[in-house]
């Protein structure tokens, strides 16, 4: 089967037909980016009455900050757990429905609905379930003994915020799990079966394997995801606390540029994210394009 080239006539009818997105990406993307940039290597008054070019002293500056450092391991311990809970809850959910014949359509449904759940309403949402007041939760973990309280526990409030930002990830995870689940040929799990292998050997020697491609980029897209998109979740939830437990680094730029008016440090910051995004990004095309290859 070959795929129908389309060729343009007119030169420059391509061009008008990328424009809007063209000028919507470098409306959002590039000129913040770009101002971001510049203002890293600047020191501003909080009133931007004087500004003064420092060079790299706002990035050095935070090399050598324990609060900075605290923060960026915070991130990495943050990214990590609700990446492995939310794939393995994910891949869980997907082996599950992908067994089932009848009602696989209505528990695909099911499990989609926290994906439209904005992070701020899900940081509410486990804010209350978790609430040592009111929480139903804590209630139950009272009976057995432990005393759950995310604004004294930082262990707690870490638990917290990834099992929030975890819940709203898992619906994403499933339908690429899913997706991979199905694109496999059966005739490789029957064969397997013929040979007697039982279910667990036959998804750890045949599904997983085939399940790598999915399973690298979405590691990849939800280690981008804890970096930017569960700024709500933090904000709702522990605000970054206790004693900066929860502090990731998308939260500190905001506590330091919105809060403290501190803006080269948080434009320093910023391009810093900027950096690992777009080196996770090139090191996952990268093993996309080498997959190909093979």
């Amino acid at each position: 089967m070959t795929t129908k080239r389309t060729i343009f006539r007119n030169p420059i009818l391509p061009y008008l037909l990328l424009s809007p997105q063209l000028a919507i990406t470098a409306a959002f993307f590039l000129w913040p980016a770009g101002q971001a940039v510049r203002q890293s290597f600047l020191r501003e008054d909080a009133f931007g009455f004087k500004t003064t070019f420092v060079g790299l002293a706002n990035y050095s500056r935070l090399f050598h900050d324990p609060v900075y450092l605290n923060s960026a391991k915070v991130t990495v311990v943050f990214a990590l757990s609700v990446a492995a809970l939310s794939m393995g809850l994910a891949l869980i959910f997907a082996v599950a429905v992908d067994r089932l014949v009848k009602s696989a359509q209505a528990y695909t449904t099911l499990l989609v609905w926290p994906y439209a759940v904005a992070p701020a309403v899900a940081g509410v949402l486990w804010w209350f379930i978790f609430n040592p007041t009111l929480g139903v939760l804590p209630y139950l973990l009272k009976q057995i003994g432990y005393d759950f309280s995310q604004t004294a526990s930082a262990t707690d409030a870490m638990i917290l915020v990834v099992i929030a930002a975890s819940w709203k990830q898992v619906s994403y995870n499933f339908l690429f799990f899913l997706a991979g689940l199905q694109s496999i040929p059966t005739s490789l799990r029957e064969a397997a079966a013929i040979d007697g292998a039982g279910p667990f050997k036959r998804f750890w020697t045949i599904t997983f394997p085939l399940l790598s491609p999915t399973t690298f980029f979405l590691m990849v897209v939800n280690v981008v995801y804890t970096m930017f998109d569960t700024f709500g979740v933090i904000d709702a939830t522990t605000s970054g606390g206790p004693a900066q437990a929860t502090n990731i680094l998308v939260y500190k730029v905001y506590q330091d540029g919105y809060i403290g008016l501190n803006l080269g440090s948080s434009a320093a910051q910023s391009v810093i994210l900027m950096l690992i995004v777009i080196a996770l990004t090139v090191f996952q095309f990268r093993f996309i394009e080498r997959r190909v290859e093979y």
